[in-house]
């Protein structure tokens, strides 16, 4: 796995708005081979795709997951929705992980709801039962964003949101699609590249540990899997807006490569030993040292690629994290 040292000033603090940019002029990084990796911004991205290419982004909206509880200090984030209708949430005080939970504890949340830890379901999340009737809406009234260290300040949610988001259910914004604009898609769509919509509700990261993605909830479209499938056919690449638009589609993926309408939970986690079948290129952000997200990069682009992408971002001065810049990789 990729393992380097990140310069904490090259750790985006805040969104580009802030930093005098619109959100598609943030910088863009484009590798296709160890010996082409070229300079951009994000408004260059039309020139970079050609027509037929599609772009499948995530519909999913971020949620302002984090809530503060009475015990001061302490907060909740909440994740992911679960099959039998808990939620999974992580504890967290003064901003670090609180591993001191423990079954049937309940604690009452901003606004009077409560939620109940049931069972552990990692050293740091615990399956847990909220007590209001629609979760996403009573955090709409009454959580923020989760926001970690290197974010200096709070950010309304609108910060956290992109032009695609349809679905409140992301505990974390599905950042990749964040410098989309709609006057880039338009130029986008102009140019005949296709945009297919997939939903994934991604859950809390874990920063701190960096382990591997556990089930989230997604939905590929019969008609995302139709335009996938005739693009393929035609010779056009399929470029994934962010991990969790890879882990959408490849979920959907037949042994041939084709694409199938699905949709549940998906535990899927693409490793280089395991590969992809459906995805040609990726666009996402610059990830930390020893992440998990890099396995996935690698199996799309090489070890190589990835290698120089990475080296060219530091030594470039690019920025990480949410708020920062963004590397499209294309293996062809």
């Amino acid at each position: 796995m990729l393992d380097f040292a990140l310069d904490p000033e090259l750790e985006a603090h805040e969104p580009p708005e802030a930093r005098g940019l619109a959100r598609d002029q943030v910088r863009l990084l484009v590798g296709r081979s160890p010996d082409h990796v070229s300079h951009h911004r994000f408004t260059d991205l039309p020139s970079l795709l050609d027509p037929g290419d599609v772009l499948v982004v995530n519909t999913s909206a971020t949620m302002p997951a984090a809530v503060e509880t009475t015990e001061p200090g302490l907060a909740v984030h909440v994740s992911t929705l679960q099959p039998d209708g808990t939620w999974l949430v992580e504890l967290r005080r003064h901003g670090q992980p609180f591993l001191g939970g423990v079954a049937g504890q309940r604690l009452t949340l901003r606004g009077g709801a409560t939620v109940t830890l049931r069972a552990a379901y990692s050293d740091r999340l615990w399956a847990a039962e909220l007590d209001t009737v629609s979760v996403p809406a009573y955090l709409a009234r009454h959580g923020r964003p989760i926001r970690y260290s290197y974010v200096e300040r709070q950010w309304p949610i609108s910060a956290y949101h992109s032009v695609f988001a349809i679905e409140p259910g992301s505990a974390e914004m599905p950042s990749a699609s964040r410098p989309f604009t709609e006057a880039l898609v338009t130029r986008l769509v102009s140019r005949g590249v296709v945009i297919a919509p997939i939903t994934l509700h991604t859950g809390v990261a874990s920063p701190e540990a960096h382990e591997r993605p556990y089930p989230e909830r997604f939905s590929v479209g019969a008609t995302t899997a139709r335009l996938v499938n005739q693009a393929r056919a035609a010779g056009g690449r399929v470029v994934a807006v962010g991990t969790t638009a890879v882990r959408a589609i490849e979920t959907a993926a037949r042994a041939d490569g084709s694409v199938a309408a699905a949709g549940g939970w998906t535990d899927l986690v693409v490793t280089p030993d395991q590969g992809v079948r459906v995805v040609d290129g990726l666009l996402t952000g610059f990830h930390e040292p020893r992440a998990s997200h890099l396995l996935m990069l690698a199996a799309i682009a090489g070890n190589d690629l990835l290698g120089r992408c990475y080296a060219e971002a530091i030594g470039e001065r690019y920025l990480w994290h949410e708020f920062g810049d963004l590397n499209l990789l294309l293996t062809h």
